[in-house]
């Protein structure tokens, strides 16, 4: 009786939430959150949450094999959130391959000496594209065989990892058994915490409360974090029932929700309005010329790397990454998991608009500070 979980990456904006969700499951004796660190005031939110279940905080790293394997010991599923996520080809290559890649591979094998029987794994939709901002895909599904081939290392790393983990399920663990895997492909995550939505409203505050565009010729159908956390945990619920564990396991999974299809720039200003913000009304450049100009920075950054790090501002993948029509439909995820949102787009988006409040009265607080 009773079984325990370990969620990598427990400190993330997404591992936080599964978190919360987790410690609701029947007879979950204890979660097992690892991290590389955990801020303080996380540290203090997760012990209020023992309360019927045990919660271990493991900090170290996902590249540590003996952490891994002392981690993975007597746990039931493993969900793997942890990953180094960039879009901007900020974070040097080797270590977005290394934590992304290897330390997957790692916790895989760490599963198959410890016998844990279920692993999910969180992908990204960026594993599927978009990769070419002429491309229009509306509604897209997993039975289109859609591939990301930028050779942009977060994506790269994300489909190597993505592809280890369902080649990995059927592997015989040590104690005999089989291991069971399956990965989601969240859309675009919002909500209250996410990082890019966070840097967008900081970097409005500080321009005069315009938001910078960031893709005001995308359509893209954006999930509410709280949604992606509860797939999480019907997928594991699906992997560890013997009558729902077959059409699941192997599988990947589009993750989205009821909210409205937009660009990205949209859903900044509708998270952001309230507050005064608007969305920045000058001119801006064909997105033909964007991409030729972005290709024509990356030439400057590599002829530049020998002796000097160059960071463009944007390149051909974010131009494509930021401008593509490219929306899913979660049928799939509705049929296997028995996925329905546990939040509505009205209450997303009223939790996220709060959020947005907090960070402006947290800058009105920093401004009066600064004028005293």
């Amino acid at each position: 009786t009773g079984w325990s979980c370990l969620v990598t990456g427990a400190g993330g904006f997404l591992g936080q939430r599964i978190i919360r969700l987790l410690v609701e499951e029947k007879e979950l004796k204890e979660i097992r959150v690892l991290d590389k660190a955990f801020r303080p005031e996380l540290r203090e939110e997760f012990s209020k949450l023992q309360n019927k279940t045990k919660l271990t905080v493991l900090e170290g790293d996902i590249l540590d094999e003996p952490f891994l394997r002392r981690a993975c010991q007597d746990v039931s599923v493993v969900i793997h959130t942890a990953c180094i996520i960039d879009v901007f080809g900020v974070t040097h290559r080797e270590s977005i391959m290394n934590v992304n890649v290897k330390g997957t591979q790692l916790l895989l094998e760490a599963c198959v000496q410890a016998s844990v029987p279920v692993f999910i794994y969180t992908s990204t939709l960026e594993v599927a594209g978009p990769n070419s901002y002429k491309e229009i895909i509306q509604n897209g599904h997993e039975e289109e065989p859609l591939e990301n081939t930028w050779p942009a290392p977060y994506p790269y790393s994300k489909k190597l990892a993505e592809k280890a983990v369902l080649a990995a399920n059927g592997w015989t663990l040590k104690n005999g058994g089989t291991l069971y895997t399956c990965a989601l492909r969240p859309m675009y995550i919002y909500g209250e915490g996410g990082p890019f939505l966070s840097a967008s409203i900081n970097e409005a505050l500080n321009n005069n409360g315009i938001l910078s565009s960031v893709g005001k010729f995308s359509t893209v159908n954006p999930v509410y974090v709280g949604n992606v956390a509860w797939a999480h945990i019907l997928a594991l619920r699906a992997l560890r029932d013997p009558k729902k564990a077959p059409s699941v396991r192997g599988q990947f999974y589009y993750i989205s929700d009821d909210t409205p299809h937009q660009s990205y720039d949209n859903l900044n200003y509708i998270l952001s309005k309230e507050f005064g913000l608007c969305l920045d009304s000058r001119w801006s450049l064909p997105l033909s010329l964007m991409y030729w100009i972005g290709f024509l920075l990356e030439i400057v950054s590599f002829l530049l790397s020998p002796v000097y790090s160059y960071q463009p501002p944007f390149n051909r993948h974010t131009v494509t990454l930021s401008n593509s029509v490219f929306t899913f439909s979660y049928k799939k995820a509705q049929r296997d998991l028995a996925y329905k949102p546990l939040y509505s787009w009205e209450e997303a988006k009223q939790k996220t608009v709060e959020w947005v409040g907090s960070l402006v009265d947290q800058h009105k607080e920093t401004l009066k500070s600064k004028t005293q």
